[in-house]
């Protein structure tokens, strides 16, 4: 009777040293089993990609509007879904894996959307946030204590991150008030114990607006995404809102996780002549860390003092007399004040015009410091303050960084103003002759170019 062995056994007799077999018997072929490779999935192909090239990947596809997922490169399921979703629209295999033309052709038609609207990936100290930023439509930053904001000249494109800290705060409560707040139609709602989504309508007639908002709990505090915009500006808009969805990341970790960003290699901010041989007063954290520092028109200036207490820095250049001092008055600052300064030359499309801005004025912590709400442009560190009846009421400073993470407390001011008696006493104790006597304060006004390399 013939013996049946089992499948293992023969296998393992590939393997098996051979037996000796009696003489004159032939041994019979033993049949082999060829096990075929393991066959790589698309998710495979996701993993295998460097976590900068998955970044990538995930943005492109949130701008051709496939992906909906943060873009933290992580290898997904949902990754893989809008691959094919992008091969699909193309008339192409839906592999789940991209071949180099494919990917090619994404990244192209990606670039070209982002591209028309300035597409920007950013970290936002101010709030400790990622996201993704049109930095063509809405240029103007300004921020306060509770979250940063970006908006385009007209005011047609509205951007904000913002975050709130409370003991019993939920998405459910916060949700609501959004719901509530006036002329505001919600249209899209869906509301999970740690996020919720809101869409819809806000205004009436001309000044009606879309609006999305997009807020993350965690512990008790909500971070949330709220962007505007207005019926014209829907066709660009609405790539860019589900990009910046995409891109949201409000509590980023570890390699994502925001902290203080580099100094840029230029800065701009304002500066006011003090005296007329060349003196110029001006933020000392603006100029902190400078290889150089212009003042147009006029040359190089050297960093002659500084007062670290107090923020400011005395500058000189030389060669040059006669310029228009500003005179120096007993003026204070109240509630409110103006401020006179040369705003970033993005923010005034390469132009170099001094301008003024109004502000409120607040004591803020326990050292006193007096806050500047709202924070005003880039380029307005160094601007001079104003009282109500027109007398030096300081120096205005911007905090050029501000370092994120659970707020203990009020945090830090992120504009601060320095008094007129605290700017009079640095100069009297440099020696400064403060014999300035113009009144028109744009006249007094200079551009600060610091430049680090």
């Amino acid at each position: 009777m013939r013996l049946l062995l089992p499948t293992t056994l023969i296998l393992a007799a590939t393997v098996l040293p051979a037996v000796a077999q009696p003489a004159g018997i032939k041994p019979k072929p033993v049949a082999t089993v060829v096990v075929p490779p393991a066959t790589q999935t698309p998710l495979d192909t996701v993993k295998a990609l460097s976590q900068g090239a998955r970044e990538a990947l995930q943005s492109d596809l949130a701008w051709v509007g496939k992906y909906n997922g943060l873009i933290n490169g992580e290898p997904s399921d949902r990754l893989v879904t809008a691959i094919k979703a992008f091969q699909t629209g193309r008339k192409s295999k839906p592999t789940g894996a991209l071949n180099p033309q494919e990917r090619e052709q994404l990244a192209a038609a990606a670039k070209k959307l982002q591209i028309a609207v300035g597409w920007k990936l950013i970290g936002d100290p101010g709030t400790g946030m990622r996201t993704g930023l049109p930095s063509k439509l809405a240029p103007q930053q300004t921020g306060d204590a509770n979250g940063t904001h970006w908006r385009s000249v007209s005011g047609a494109v509205e951007i904000a991150l913002t975050r709130r800290k409370q003991a019993d705060i939920t998405t459910a409560k916060v949700a609501a008030e959004a719901r509530a707040a006036a002329d505001r139609k919600v249209t899209y709602s869906t509301v999970k114990p740690d996020f919720f989504v809101l869409s819809g309508t806000q205004g009436t007639g001309q000044g009606a607006k879309n609006f999305y908002m997009r807020g993350q709990l965690r512990g008790d505090e909500v971070r949330i995404l709220t962007i505007h915009y207005d019926e014209a500006s829907k066709a660009a808009m609405e790539p860019v809102v589900i990009a910046m969805s995409s891109a949201f990341n409000p509590f980023p970790t570890g390699a994502q996780a925001v902290g203080p960003p580099p100094r840029k290699a230029v800065e701009y901010a304002s500066g006011v002549v003090v005296g007329s041989k060349g003196f110029i007063v001006t933020d000392r954290q603006s100029v902190e860390g400078c290889k150089s520092i212009v003042i147009p028109g006029h040359g190089n200036a050297d960093r002659t003092a500084e007062d670290k207490a107090n923020d400011l820095a005395l500058l000189r250049v030389y060669g040059t007399r006669d310029l228009p001092a500003l005179a120096l008055g007993n003026g204070a600052a109240k509630s409110e004040v103006v401020l006179t300064g040369i705003a970033d030359p993005q923010a005034q499309g390469g132009n170099a015009a001094v301008t003024s801005t109004r502000a409120n004025v607040a004591p803020k912590g326990s050292n006193g410091e007096l806050a500047l709400t709202p924070i005003p442009g880039l380029g307005f560190s160094g601007a001079v303050a104003r009282d109500a009846g027109g007398q030096f009421a300081g120096i205005a400073q911007l905090r050029p960084v501000q370092y994120a993470g659970p707020m203990a407390g009020a945090p830090a001011p992120q504009a601060t103003l320095a008094p007129a008696d605290a700017v009079r006493g640095f100069l009297k104790g440099n020696d400064v002759a403060m014999d300035g006597t113009a009144k028109d304060v744009k006249a007094a006004m200079v551009r600060v170019i610091c430049v680090r390399k």
